[in-house]
């Protein structure tokens, strides 16, 4: 494998968010060896920065492919603004709904995040602001919204659920799977010569099409049935437990 690409959240990274002193001493032995390492994560890359600075990634699918930042370039695949007013016109009347919009111009919501250091923005479905939006992120307290959100999609975008619970849509050009083509692509590596490592739905496709596709034991089952080995858990350092045993 000439290429290692891994997800970040539940799986390089532990639950705690951190990455080991054991998984960075084995990605620094890739980095040496001259194996390229990349990520594909839905995070936002301004949530992405500490990892970034821990790990040599030569580039990285952030926001589910909706912007790939490339070793000389970076690739954005936004959401059309009318698409996005049409969902949000239907989606807004959901009951108990939490709503947020990843822009370029950072997060919007309906509600108050601190976690996530949001813009508090009162007046959707009219559109927060100009720049480029890269995902709608929804999800209810109490309700299964999962079909009402489906009925809202538009032709040119899908949704996927994370963890179970936080619906993200995006345009159907944004998927991990399309970042890490073009990532291979600005680096000359063939898909066949890449180990892509995950554990959720937006993974399925990097798992099937990288030439090993590998899941760590706490993932999703649909992902499990897929991959081609599993490893141990996010906070066993499965990434870098394979890494070892297999590529190194």
């Amino acid at each position: 494998m000439k290429v290692i690409i891994t997800d970040l959240d539940r799986t390089l990274l532990r639950t705690d968010k951190t990455v080991s002193e054991y998984t960075r001493t084995i990605l620094k032995r890739c980095h040496d060896k001259g194996i390229i390492l990349m990520a594909a994560t839905a995070r936002p890359e301004r949530t992405i920065l500490t990892y970034r600075d821990q790990i040599d990634f030569e580039a990285i699918a952030t926001l589910n492919g909706a912007r790939i930042i490339l070793p000389h370039s970076t690739l954005e695949n936004g959401i059309m603004p009318s698409s996005a007013e049409k969902i949000l016109k239907k989606v807004i009347m959901i009951p108990d709904l939490i709503l947020s919009m990843e822009t370029g111009n950072g997060i919007f919501s309906n509600v108050p995040d601190p976690e996530w250091n949001v813009t508090v923005f009162h007046e959707f479905p009219a559109l927060p602001t100009e720049g480029i939006i890269y995902k709608l992120l929804l999800r209810s307290q109490e309700n299964d919204i999962r079909q009402e959100v489906e009925k809202a999609l538009t032709a040119d975008t899908y949704m996927t659920v994370a963890e179970g619970k936080l619906i993200q849509i995006m345009s159907t050009a944004a998927t991990k799977w399309n970042g890490i083509k073009a990532m291979l692509e600005a680096v000359g590596v063939k898909q066949n010569e890449a180990v892509y490592f995950g554990d959720d739905n937006d993974d399925i496709e990097s798992i099937k099409n990288c030439g090993m596709g590998v899941a760590v034991s706490n993932a999703i089952d649909e992902v499990l049935n897929v991959a081609d080995f599993i490893t141990e858990s996010n906070d066993m350092d499965g990434v870098a437990q394979f890494i070892e045993r297999n590529i190194l």
